[in-house]
């Protein structure tokens, strides 16, 4: 290929939260994935991935806590550097951590500007409905993008007593709605739908100007969101229902660190290909 033909072919864009505002409208389906470092931020980007998401999921598939209740703004920051670094198209949301929004206006406006200003994030995603208005609106009147996030909220796992579906009888289902617009209201510019009856996320995604991302939530909403580590195969602890497995890299991965002891154990690795050696009038002179 010449430099020509590369100059002709057409560049990526950047997407930004009007991107996803014309997917909608377009009826256009986006890709959502999170990522926690960035090797793999990079690679979605290559894969045309839209949104990444440095979702506090990080917790429970890479720090090894059993929830998602222990992560800090801190261990998020680090995550978020990390993913900024790899990504250049993608529009990156950061999780707001367990705390860090909830006892405070001030405070969750403290933290979402440090994601942005410090972890390289577009944009900031929190959980909960209409207790999250008022957070909401001072946080998007300080210039910070906010995505909201309904149904199973995992920072509430506590509450719920385990990760279930959630809205499942008409009246949770009827404020699950109202939540959801009083958070587009609010200035959300989209929101997550997890573990939630695929008819009502039709419903409320119909209803809403701004798009839903769903996780668990059926085909009808306007994306998708996975768990790299459980889509991928990784992350065998539990699997959701909802998830699919598009790989199996957990048994790639164990093979390959079997077949690497073993020749290490057997002498075969490294072998000479895998050597450097410096040139032979030098050794000479080094035994000398």
């Amino acid at each position: 290929m010449t430099a020509n033909s590369q100059d002709s072919e057409p560049r990526r864009k950047n997407t930004t939260i009007q991107s996803l505002l014309q997917m909608k409208s377009r009826g256009e389906k986006i890709a959502m994935l999170t990522a926690y470092d960035a090797t793999t931020a990079s690679i979605m980007d290559e894969s045309g991935i839209h949104s990444i998401l440095v979702g506090d999921s990080l917790g429970m598939v890479v720090l090894g806590y059993e929830t998602t209740l222990q992560v800090t703004m801190e261990d998020m920051l680090h995550h978020c550097k990390a993913v900024a670094r790899g990504s250049n198209y993608a529009l990156l949301i950061g999780d707001l951590p367990f705390l860090s929004y909830q006892v405070s206006v001030h405070e969750a406006v403290h933290n979402s500007g440090r994601l942005l200003q410090e972890g390289g994030m577009h944009a900031v995603k929190l959980e909960g409905g209409r207790e999250r208005a008022e957070t909401i609106r001072a946080i998007t009147s300080a210039g910070i993008p906010v995505m909201g996030h309904l149904g199973l909220t995992p920072q509430s796992v506590n509450l719920f007593g385990g990760f279930g579906p959630q809205a499942m009888t008409a009246k949770a289902a009827r404020r699950l709605i109202e939540d959801a617009i009083i958070l587009q209201q609010s200035g959300c510019f989209g929101i997550v739908l997890e573990s939630i009856s695929a008819r009502l996320a039709v419903l409320v995604s119909q209803k809403l100007e701004i798009p839903t991302i769903g996780i668990g939530a059926g085909a009808g909403c306007d994306g998708q969101v996975l768990v790299t580590p459980d889509m991928l195969g990784m992350f065998t602890r539990f699997t959701p229902k909802f998830v699919k497995k598009f790989s199996n890299l957990n048994a790639a991965m164990q093979s390959a660190f079997i077949q690497y002891r073993e020749e290490v154990q057997s002498g075969d690795f490294p072998a000479a290909e895998n050597e450097v050696e410096m040139p032979d009038s030098e050794w000479e002179e080094t035994l000398k």
